[in-house]
């Protein structure tokens, strides 16, 4: 954890030293703060001379030197209070800032890591429990630097200096106020064991409702569909109450630092009083050292309390950097080879051998799976449900990488080649088309930004999404709604389309495009489809059999492993499990 936040604070150094240089002039300033009130008790009241260093300060020494003493004890008042503020807007302001900008950093640099993971990641782990993460414990982070980093350094600074001053002042009491430390520090330490422990069963239950509202928002159709509003409202509510007990019983442990560390300070405090009520009675000391000794005795104390009453957001912070490193030291980044090199235009030979795959270790979901496309080839994978045939293309641009044999196009293992290029090359159009919040003409060109105008308007136009685009109220400026609600799924498939061509990669990955759409949609689709599969090295996913009729060569995956292979017609005549499906489809 020390590590990460040096790398996260070393970019703001500078604010650092002015934060720090601030601090210490509030520090300074709270420690000179209780003398004009000795001065005041002890010379102007009383009887006692003033100081040399005072008779210093005030040069008009005379019969009315209380009166000037008087003055000047009120005139520095006012200066400790004005710089006092002073120091603290800067140190307040420059924190707060800082706190921001750490905030934004690691925001990004999670959803940097995030990019960086292969899907394998996020097969274990919920997108709302990631979310809670990036958001909850980034913020109690950020509030932390913001607020209590600055409390936490003055008060530090002020310990230390009551410290020296009360020593200076009376050894012996300051001794008194020193003797509960030790015990207040053994206290502190079990009880922040306890907090940190009620506080990951925090983290856990706000990740869990954080996933709970996700999950009935964006699947509110279906919710609504099937008349589960009930169903999801308790399941809120079940997760909404485990997080308010859980809360509250980390704040039943937090709650006992205050009013612990309260009495060791009115122990110590009664202490002092006795013992000064003596001493000033005898003649050993002043009135004035005594006011001022308490008032140093509270100052002590009150960052005392506050560190004590801080380690609970201390551990709310120590465990949100325990699941932020989670993500950040998580072993899921696809690897890329120091000597990998950036691949030529593809060809589009693409050759499996001997691939095997799981997400379990200890349940393979490919076993041997080896064949080979051609250039320019289209070829179709079937299979039953949950044989691997989304597995078996996922590999292909490393979304996920090998357990063990080998992936190459034109000839080179795909670990040779660099991710980010190898991707570039290969296009995609899923079953499901995901359109980001954004005009028609972004989403058509999220995959080459650069595109012009007339390249966007002629890969709608050959993916037959023109027409329609152009019936919206602002054409291709006319927004598609969260995750393009506001389009049918033909249209959102022919944008997909459309943004394939725009990337215009050698090879592509066709995802049972067709599986959720009506005849009338399909048609459309699918012309669109044709066109853009001309030239390229094609990968059809079907489930529809007739999308892959007329394909150079059919894969039937069942049992992790390539049961059957041949053509539409060879497969029919062989009589096996494509014949069966097929047989099954067209009943």
């Amino acid at each position: 954890m020390t590590r990460l936040i040096g790398e996260l604070l070393r970019p703001y150094r500078g604010r650092l030293s002015i934060i720090l240089a601030a601090m210490l002039v509030q520090t300074i300033m709270g420690l000179v703060a209780p003398w004009p009130l000795k001065i005041i008790i002890d010379d102007v009241v009383g009887d006692h001379p003033a100081p040399a260093w005072v008779a210093w300060m005030v040069p008009m020494m005379g019969a009315d030197t209380k009166i000037h003493l008087a003055v000047a004890a009120g005139i520095a008042t006012v200066a400790i209070a004005v710089i006092t503020g002073i120091a603290f807007y800067v140190a307040n302001y420059v924190t707060e800032s800082m706190g921001q900008w750490v905030a934004n950093d690691l925001r990004v640099r999670i959803f940097h890591r995030l990019q960086l993971f292969s899907l394998g990641f996020f097969d274990h782990n919920r997108v709302g429990a990631v979310l809670s993460t990036i958001m909850t414990d980034v913020q109690t982070i950020q509030s932390f630097a913001s607020v209590s980093t600055l409390n936490l350094i003055t008060d530090t600074f002020t310990i230390f200096g009551m410290v020296i001053v009360m020593f200076v002042l009376r050894w012996d009491f300051a001794l008194i106020a020193l003797t509960v430390l030790p015990f207040l520090a053994v206290f502190v330490f079990r009880v922040n064991g306890l907090i940190k422990k009620a506080t990951r069963e925090v983290r856990q239950r706000q990740a869990d409702l954080t996933a709970t509202l996700q999950q009935g928002l964006e699947g509110i159709e279906v919710v609504q569909a099937f008349d589960r509003q009930d169903y999801e409202e308790q399941r809120l509510v079940s997760a909404s109450n485990e997080t308010v007990t859980a809360w509250l019983k980390a704040r039943r442990v937090s709650s006992l630092l205050s009013p612990v560390v309260g009495l060791a300070v009115a122990v110590c405090t009664g202490l002092v009083l006795w013992r000064g009520s003596v001493l000033v009675l005898d003649g050993v000391t002043t009135v004035g050292t005594l006011t001022v000794f308490l008032a140093y005795l509270a100052k002590f104390f009150q960052p005392v309390r506050d560190v004590a009453v801080m380690t609970n957001s201390i551990a709310q912070v120590s465990v949100g950097f325990e699941r932020i490193r989670s993500i950040l030291e998580a072993d899921y980044v696809v690897p890329e080879r120091p000597s990998a090199i950036e691949p030529p235009p593809f060809r589009g030979d693409i050759e499996f051998v001997h691939v095997a795959f799981g997400y379990d270790p200890n349940v393979p979901v490919l076993r041997d799976i080896s064949f080979r496309i051609r250039p320019g080839q289209l070829v179709g994978v079937v299979g039953p449900t949950g044989s691997g045939k989304s597995t078996v293309v996922s590999l292909v641009p490393r979304f996920r990488d090998t357990d063990a044999g080998t992936i190459r196009i034109d000839g080179v293992d795909i670990c040779e080649y660099q991710l980010h290029p190898l991707r570039r090359q290969i296009g995609f159009v899923l079953q499901d088309t995901v359109l980001f919040r954004g005009s028609v003409r972004e989403n058509i060109a999220f995959g080459r930004p650069d595109a012009t105008e007339d390249e966007i308007v002629e890969a709608a136009r050959l993916a037959n999404a023109d027409e329609f685009i152009m019936r919206m109220p602002d054409g291709y400026d006319s927004p598609v709604g969260e995750r393009g609600h506001s389009l049918s799924g033909g249209q959102r498939q022919r944008i997909g389309i459309a943004r394939a061509f725009i990337r215009d990669s050698p090879i592509l990955i066709l995802d049972e495009p067709t599986a959720a759409l009506d005849a009338e949609s399909e048609e459309s689709v699918m012309t669109g489809l044709r066109r853009l599969m001309e030239g390229r090295t094609v990968i059809v996913i079907a489930h529809r059999l007739s999308t892959i009729r007329d394909a150079d060569h059919i894969l039937v995956v069942k049992d992790g492993v390539i049961a059957e292979a041949g053509s539409h017609d060879e497969l029919l005549a062989r009589g096996g499990i494509y014949a069966d499906l097929h047989r099954i489809q067209y009943r």
